[in-house]
């Protein structure tokens, strides 16, 4: 059996569809050798700054920077069903393999194995790259899985983005909300971005 992890329950019904897998189940699909489900999302993240001691509960001058030596993730509170779903097809005893049917890109790669690493998954990891929905881009994307191997430097520079810009966000509105007396949200994009727009 293969678990298909999409990233909307819009694309794992296209997915079933395409593979007519039909029997629907509580936050998954199932049959013809398949089991599909998704993750609504980035359903693990970046714990807050609190995570890392309750010096960091209260914005202050003298707690920056906050410099994680080892970085917690979370799952997102209003997702925990679904990552408790996932989760518990991860560890079927008939699931052999999972596909990463995430969106190709970096942040599709780094929804995927946020939620593979947080549940502690260890099974083979293949990947379905495509860039269309339709039933026959679909199969041939199956057809034509690769191995997970290959998009581990995806995934690293989607992790090196998350940190960055958690890095970023946390410490520098911090300082300029502390300094300025008022909350001023800084970050790595919204920041470039204001000032070219100023």
């Amino acid at each position: 059996m293969k678990l298909v992890i999409c990233e909307k329950p819009s694309v794992g019904a296209a997915v079933a569809a395409a593979l007519g897998v039909r029997e629907k189940k509580d936050g998954y699909i199932e049959g013809n050798g398949y089991v599909i489900s998704w993750c609504i999302g980035h359903l693990v993240q970046l714990s807050e700054a609190a995570a890392y001691g309750e010096q960091y509960r209260k914005w202050s001058y003298d707690s920056l920077p906050i410099l994680p030596q080892e970085w917690k993730y979370t799952v997102a509170a209003d997702k925990g069903k679904q990552f408790k779903i996932l989760k518990d097809l991860m560890h079927r005893a008939d699931v052999s393999e999972v596909v990463n049917a995430c969106d190709a890109g970096r942040e599709g790669e780094l929804i995927f194995r946020n939620i593979y690493q947080m549940a502690g998954c260890k099974k083979p990891i293949c990947r379905l790259w495509i860039s269309s929905m339709e039933d026959s881009a679909i199969e041939q994307g199956f057809r034509e899985l690769r191995d997970g191997k290959e998009y581990d430097n995806l995934f690293a520079a989607a992790r090196c983005r998350e940190w960055a810009d958690w890095l970023v966000g946390i410490n520098a509105t911090r300082l300029f909300s502390v300094l300025y007396h008022r909350t001023l949200n800084v970050g790595r994009v919204v920041s470039p971005t204001l000032a070219m727009l100023v």
